[in-house]
């Protein structure tokens, strides 16, 4: 992968509201990936306005760690699990 686009992936991931925003996503990628998972459930855990999530999110798609899907008025988000592989074998090589 190109240090251009690791760089982008690692300066989204080192905001702590946008890891912890990834972070909850992931975790219920695990149970609902055919799904997604409701974007209005995970930001109930955050002290933070929907303009706020949504900037957040926009930035971890910007950065194709995440995908996201409308269904009507609800707004599902999956990891891009080939990034994430990408990122996990980096880690571990290292």
């Amino acid at each position: 992968m190109e240090s251009r686009k690791l760089t982008k992936i690692f300066k989204a991931l080192s905001n702590p509201n946008r890891l912890k925003l990834y972070h909850e996503i992931s975790k219920k990628n695990e149970a609902f990936f055919e799904t997604g998972c409701f974007v209005y459930k995970i930001s109930e855990k955050f002290n933070i306005g929907a303009p706020t999530i949504s900037h957040h999110l926009k930035e971890l798609v910007n950065a194709d760690l995440i995908t996201t899907q409308r269904n009507g008025k609800q707004l599902t988000a999956r990891i891009n699990k080939n990034t994430f592989n990408i990122i996990k074998d980096l880690l571990n090589n290292n």
